[in-house]
């Protein structure tokens, strides 16, 4: 219930592909009960498992994992199969390895490479390939395989930078979710340059944890599910919606979490300032994600969601959460069913 939601954007974005080839995804949206006017609002919010389920429903109408972003397609099943080829290796550096070289096996699959720089490792991907305006597939592969080695091992993988072959997007405000770590964009695109993860070298002799038993369960929703659930990383504003989220029924004030992390409130509220954020945005995000959770499910009434939120008066709670998300709550409700 406390995993973040995710940007409308995303959902306009991965349907890219579909449109550039022609294919007629009305049908799958109606399935799934997402509005056209819902794609529409750049301010909205998609639950973890709704997203989950409409990349699915892509991949098997297209047959295509890499949704028609790709120079070529990657027929549905390509992931999995290369997860039982990796699963038996002993380290998580052969396994990575393996990985890449079934990859490479496809001539116009995605080109990647582990290269070591220093104490630190850097896996690259040539994206120039892609026809990929929104830089879905980009984010998606690096996604993908930094929560595919984190798993590998049992522990997340911490990411020390991540560079992009490309501008700042105009999403750009989300990578702080996708890839928690100092970042790097490229002033113009290019045709030579690469997108990037880099982390320590110490993770690629870990032993793998995963087995055959482990992975088919894991196989049943990823990579999907590996795309909706981003890393919230070590940043004092995760640490923070860790926190709040551990009693939402409770909302502390500024004070007392300076208190429990043994700050200053004057500190906090700087150190959240230097990410980007404060204290009244991460709680109002962290209400928009749980009112979010509980809209689309049927175990509470609005009026009951928003006394759980904190809101004094239903109107209260329906101004905030049209300001969220660009939808009153009875509207989300009902393009969830």
């Amino acid at each position: 219930m406390r995993e973040r939601t995710i940007a409308s954007h995303f959902a306009r974005a991965a349907l890219g592909g579909a449109r550039r080839l022609g294919y007629d995804y009305s049908n799958l949206l109606q399935q799934l009960g997402i509005s056209p006017e819902w794609l529409d609002e750049p301010r909205a919010r998609i639950a973890p498992e709704l997203f989950t389920r409409l990349i699915q429903g892509l991949w098997l109408a297209l047959d295509d994992e890499f949704l028609g972003f790709g120079p070529a397609p990657s027929k549905t099943g390509s992931f999995a199969m290369m997860c039982h080829a990796l699963i038996h290796c002993r380290t998580l550096d052969k396994a990575l390895n393996r990985g890449l070289l079934f990859y490479s096996l496809f001539p116009e699959g995605p080109r990647l490479t582990l290269t070591r720089e220093g104490e630190s490792v850097r896996l690259s991907l040539y994206d120039s390939q892609f026809c990929d305006p929104d830089h879905f597939l980009t984010e998606s592969q690096l996604m993908v395989w930094h929560r595919l080695a984190s798993w590998l091992i049992g522990q997340r993988i911490r990411l020390e930078q991540a560079t992009f072959s490309y501008p700042k997007p105009e999403h750009g405000a989300e990578y702080d979710l996708l890839f928690p770590c100092p970042m790097e964009f490229s002033e113009v695109k290019s045709t030579t340059a690469r997108s990037s993860l880099l982390f320590h070298s110490r993770y690629l002799n870990l032993p793998l944890l995963q087995d055959e038993r482990t992975l088919k369960h894991f196989l049943q929703r990823s990579p999907a599910d590996l795309l909706a659930r981003p890393d919230d990383g070590d940043s004092l504003s995760s640490q923070l919606r860790r926190l709040l989220s551990r009693d939402s029924s409770r909302w502390p004030d500024l004070e007392t979490v300076a208190a429990h992390l043994h700050i200053s409130p004057q500190t906090l509220r700087r150190h959240l300032r230097e990410e980007g954020s404060s204290f009244q945005e991460l709680k109002d995000q962290l209400r928009r994600d749980i009112a979010i959770y509980h809209l689309g499910r049927a175990d509470l009434s609005l009026q009951q969601i928003a006394e759980a939120l904190g809101f004094s008066e239903p109107s209260a709670f329906h101004r905030a959460f049209k300001k969220w998300t660009g939808l009153t709550p009875g509207a989300y409700r009902a393009q969830e069913k």
